[in-house]
């Protein structure tokens, strides 16, 4: 049941991370919840697989924000990347003239 409430956190916090990253426009709306969700849950099976207690404090604090680490970066990431090809995919057209 606790994993369940860690991959709903991670999703929620993927949800605002994606609110609170600039480039919107240039990432899917679900790349940023699918994230956090997918990192929320590895790191608490990590966790506990590591022998950490289901009921401390620790593996929330972990799980949680190392997903809301990691669906940061990645919405940053995919956003300046998409940022970068649109804009050289611009330029490659206006030089061909099309």
């Amino acid at each position: 049941m606790e994993l369940l409430f860690a991959v709903l956190g991670g999703i929620l916090l993927g949800a605002v991370a994606h609110v609170v990253v600039p480039w919107r426009r240039t990432r899917g709306v679900v790349v940023g919840p699918v994230v956090g969700g997918i990192v929320a849950a590895v790191l608490w099976e990590a966790l506990t697989w590591a022998g950490w207690p289901y009921d401390g404090t620790w593996i929330w604090v972990v799980a949680l924000l190392g997903a809301a680490a990691v669906a940061l970066v990645v919405e940053v990431v995919l956003g300046r990347r998409r940022t970068a090809a649109d804009q050289a995919h611009y330029e490659r057209s206006v030089k061909q003239g099309v």
